[in-house]
């Protein structure tokens, strides 16, 4: 059975920031074997010792740019040139698995749009509301069908 690990990260706490852990909460819900989720702020270094664990990850997050609804995209391991603490790039974690761990994890990177950021207000604006229910109904399928086979040879954007 394929593994896959789902984290969604940003803040709640900025508006629709907090797309990444709302899409977590939302799939956490099904219930769905095979399936674990994580939450937080910000990628950490120490998010490498789950995501070796898997065979697949996701990194959820807000875009504030990006196409409407979503995009799912693959991402390649980057190589780790320095590392902070705090924070690291999906791709850099990806890398730093593979050369901790000498583990090779198929990773995505889910973006959801969002238009409000600016404010402090735990609440999730409409029209991401709408992006973020977009991408839950076409993520849910690929983890019930534990299939990714129709996006790993291309990027997709709903």
């Amino acid at each position: 059975m394929t593994k896959v690990l789902i984290i969604g990260y940003g803040n709640p706490g900025r508006l629709d920031d907090g797309l990444g852990p709302a899409f977590v909460k939302a799939v956490k819900q099904y219930n769905i074997k095979g399936v674990n989720t994580d939450s937080d702020y910000q990628l950490t270094v120490e998010d490498a010792v789950d995501i070796a664990e898997h065979d697949i990850v996701i990194f959820a997050d807000a875009d504030v740019r990006g196409p409407e609804p979503f995009y799912l995209k693959k991402i390649e391991p980057a190589a780790v040139v320095s590392l902070s603490s705090h924070s690291i790039k999906p791709n850099s974690l990806i890398g730093l698995v593979k050369e901790s761990f000498y583990k090779e994890v198929e990773a995505y990177v889910l973006g959801i749009r969002g238009y409000e950021f600016n404010e402090f207000e735990e609440k999730l604006s409409g029209r991401a509301v709408k992006n973020l229910n977009k991408a839950i109904e076409f993520i849910k399928p690929l983890l019930e069908n534990g299939s990714f086979y129709e996006i790993r040879a291309k990027n997709v954007t709903w």
